[in-house]
């Protein structure tokens, strides 16, 4: 089997020589899954009516557990957005009817973000949509290499979002 990322290491190893260019064996292909996905992923989503913010931030309430609501600092850190990004995005979500914000009663300055029914409905949806198309992908894989990439694919990730522990640029 061979792809398009053999040719373009093949070229550098011509080109560069003096380099090891090993790293681009992976990064090269991760980049490349990472933008088909995402090309795949807004169409999912705009099946749905959602743009993939909408249900970074739908999904995040969703997976929260009843009753589905979250600070948004809570919000922010977890899909690591600024928080200006993050007020936009509430008062969008909120204007389109997919989340409610309430006064937190533990904090009297405080407010809380509410999945709305027509929140949840939408993000499900998506989510199936979703699912399903991401195991035709898969379909082929193995249970065991799914798992053994799945692995892989973590102890790659991990550092990296550990920020004491993550490689600097």
């Amino acid at each position: 089997m061979h792809d398009e990322v053999d040719g373009l290491v093949e070229a550098w190893r011509a080109e560069r020589p003096d380099l090891d260019v090993e790293p681009l064996q992976v990064f090269s292909r991760v980049a490349r899954l990472t933008r088909h996905l995402d090309r795949a992923r807004r169409a999912v989503f705009t099946a749905h009516a959602l743009e993939p913010w909408e249900f970074d931030v739908l999904a995040e309430l969703r997976r929260s557990g009843a009753p589905y609501e979250m600070t948004p600092g809570r919000l922010l850190r977890a899909t690591l957005v600024t928080s200006g990004t993050m007020t936009n995005r509430i008062d969008r979500l909120a204007e389109a009817g997919m989340v409610r914000r309430f006064p937190d009663p533990t904090d009297k300055r405080g407010v809380l973000v509410r999945l709305t029914e027509a929140g949840r409905e939408r993000v499900d949806a998506a989510l199936a949509a979703l699912l399903s198309y991401e195991e035709t992908i898969l379909g082929a894989m193995a249970a065991d290499d799914r798992a053994a990439l799945a692995a892989l694919l973590r102890s790659l990730l991990a550092p990296m979002d550990d920020p004491a522990r993550g490689p600097r640029v």
